[in-house]
């Protein structure tokens, strides 16, 4: 069961956020990056199924500057077995449909049963990624998984996906994308002889003529701070007509 996924570069989500002064991105000095969180369980399924089935490769892909590497070897500590580095040292240039061509070129000429993604990438909660790819790819897709299961002949996938107010049940034919939601399964940890074999692991550095983006961000801004709680004291019906006033006139959420 080959298997490819495709992972962001991310910044922690621990870090403390600056944005830049001319207010268009973020500030990149000082932070700490990982792995797209969602991704883990992209990866975490597509090293079940190369388990169940006995065989197969697991391929990591990602658009992204030279420091994305390190990002690639911590997803073969926890089993990947290759990856590639469509190298990028401008992504803040890019925009998901930007991104979604270059992982459609470099993927044509792979061999693949079906295509990981997380559903969003947590530092700009597109969303946008994995749908755009299956389009360019021309194959189904099926979002926001959180059960999949893989019919023995490897051509067709049953995927259970969240949508508003409740559960859809979909039958898919493979191979297909499937973007990853938080339940599909459990991201098992990294070993110490995991992150050993890691290091020896080959990733394909690519160069590739990268479009700009066809959106833009006109400004970025920091949410209003809340205001801080109250706490209402009292045991009869009379705090509870103040709890009332204060959600209907002061907080505005009934």
């Amino acid at each position: 069961m080959n298997s490819i996924v495709c992972t962001k570069q991310v910044p922690d989500t621990e870090s403390t956020i600056r944005i830049k002064s001319e207010g268009t991105g973020i500030a990149e000095e000082g932070l700490q990056y990982i792995a797209n969180p969602y991704d883990e369980y992209a990866l975490e399924e597509a090293l079940g199924l190369r388990e169940k089935f006995g065989e197969g490769k697991v391929t990591v892909i990602t658009v992204g500057p030279q420091r994305a590497e390190e990002t690639m070897r911590y997803l073969f500590a926890m089993g990947a077995d290759e990856g590639v580095l469509i190298r990028d040292d401008e992504p803040q240039k890019r925009d998901p449909f930007v991104i979604a061509q270059c992982l459609a070129e470099a993927i044509k000429g792979m061999e693949y049963d079906v295509i990981f993604c997380g559903k969003q990438a947590v530092d700009d909660d597109s969303a946008q990624v994995g749908a755009m790819l299956a389009e360019l790819l021309d194959i189904p897709q099926a979002t926001v998984v959180t059960k999949l299961e893989v019919a023995d002949g490897k051509k067709s996938a049953v995927a259970h996906r969240e949508i508003e107010g409740g559960l859809e049940i979909i039958e898919i034919q493979l191979p297909a994308v499937i973007t990853a939601q938080k339940g599909l399964n459990e991201p098992r940890l990294t070993s110490l002889l995991g992150i050993k074999r890691a290091m020896s692991k080959p990733i394909d550095i690519r160069e590739m003529n990268i479009a700009e983006a066809k959106t833009k961000v006109i400004s970025l801004e920091r949410p209003e701070e809340r205001p801080p709680g109250r706490i209402l004291e009292g045991e009869d019906a009379g705090v509870v007509g103040e709890l009332v006033d204060a959600l209907r006139n002061e907080a505005k959420i009934i």
